[in-house]
């Protein structure tokens, strides 16, 4: 029997947290090379620490885009708002060791006359979604994004000048009967200008913006806050602390309230199972529950190097099923292509539509109008109440 009554706590870090920038830098490129080539090959890593950025991986693309690699950090690092002594756009120093992808990797992913695309590696990936929330999302991930996302956008435009890019969101979210209604415990340290400002002030500056996005009533007197509680937090980003890219595939997904099958997303192209094949896991979840068929719903894909079809569909629903799981399983391979090839045509991935997924999730997003989140759309719910 799932527990209905207990406490659960997700964190969530900002576009300016070091690991961030190199997930949004990796992203980058990955895009500038889709938009020039939609079939590149691209697994982009990114390492970044006091005034400096390194750009490393494998890529198949226009030598075009490699000569721009520089100018592509630079602008993500400039957007994201950092002109700081010890981590600043224009003075960073940035190396590029990108190189060309290894022809033993290309064989099995490659189409040949016998064969269909293969996956670009083996592995597991989840998707999963459950009714807390408007887009389908466990409610602790999605309001502790939700929070450093306001915060970003009172950053940008002025309104709080004292915020810095880099923070860290956390909340305690309690469950009665299995559903969230209130947070016990807000945690928030972010970045700030000033030696002089302590805790209190900062608080004074989040806390009207932390009312406000999260649910009326779930705040009350006992709620704990813990607001910049180690102090002054003027020294941060990469100069603070080194960042690479893929460190935070917990923030990028559910928080902790389901399976992870390991692999990260940003700087890889859709050609690798662990970013697309996660996408598609996410995408079938949330049409399961969109459809009625269950409150709460985790799909497992598996794959082979060099091979086409998933080797398993797994579903779960945590006993809040109205279709049997061994039903949905058989639905799911019916409704959609799996191999590598089909979930990039199903979803059309082969865009540049990653940048906008490095920071607040890569999931629980609104679908958009050029193809960007387009795993978050529900337009399988028809297809698979036929299928079962």
């Amino acid at each position: 029997m799932t527990r209905q009554n207990y406490l659960f706590t997700s964190e969530s870090v900002s576009e300016g947290h070091p690991d961030k920038v190199c997930d949004r830098i990796s992203d980058a490129v990955l895009d500038a090379f889709l938009a020039e080539e939609p079939q590149a090959r691209v697994a982009c890593e990114t390492f970044a620490t006091t005034n400096r950025v390194v750009i490393g991986g494998e890529v198949r693309g226009p030598q075009s885009v490699m000569d721009r690699v520089e100018d592509i950090a630079r602008d993500c690092v400039r957007d994201i708002g950092y002109e700081q002594d010890g981590f600043h756009w224009q003075n960073m120093s940035v190396d590029n060791y990108l190189h060309e992808q290894s022809a033993h990797i290309a064989q099995g992913v490659d189409a040949g006359d016998a064969k269909d695309e293969g996956a670009g590696d083996q592995g597991i990936m989840f998707g999963y979604a459950v009714n807390e929330t408007e887009h389908l999302m466990p409610a602790p991930i999605h309001y502790a994004h939700a929070i450093l996302r306001r915060l970003a956008e009172v950053r940008k435009d002025g309104t709080e000048p004292e915020l810095e890019p880099d923070a860290k969101s956390q909340l305690s979210v309690k469950y009665e009967n299995g559903k969230p209604v209130g947070v016990t415990s807000i945690v928030l340290s972010t970045q700030h200008k000033s030696e002089s400002t302590d805790s209190a002030a900062i608080r004074a500056i989040v806390e009207p913006y932390i009312r406000e996005v999260l649910p009326e009533g779930w705040i009350s007197p006992e709620t704990e806050w813990h607001v910049n509680p180690t102090g002054v937090f003027v020294i941060g980003g990469p100069d603070g602390d080194a960042g690479l890219t893929g460190r935070k595939i917990i923030v990028d997904t559910y928080g902790g309230a389901a399976p992870h099958g390991g692999g990260a997303f940003s700087g890889k192209d859709p050609t690798k199972v662990d970013r697309s094949a996660a996408y598609a896991a996410r995408y079938l979840a949330k049409n399961v529950v969109a459809a009625g068929m269950a409150e709460r719903c985790c799909i497992q894909l598996s794959y082979a190097i060099g091979v086409a079809k998933p080797l398993s569909i797994y579903a779960d629903t945590y006993g809040t099923g109205q279709v049997g799981e061994a039903e949905i399983e058989q639905a799911l391979a019916k409704v959609m292509d799996l191999t590598p090839r089909g979930i990039r045509e199903h979803l059309g991935m082969n865009r540049p539509i990653y940048q906008r997924t490095a920071a607040y999730g890569h999931f629980g997003r609104a679908a958009e109008a050029d193809g960007g989140f387009g795993w978050e759309k529900t337009d399988l719910v028809d297809a698979l109440k036929s299928a079962v």
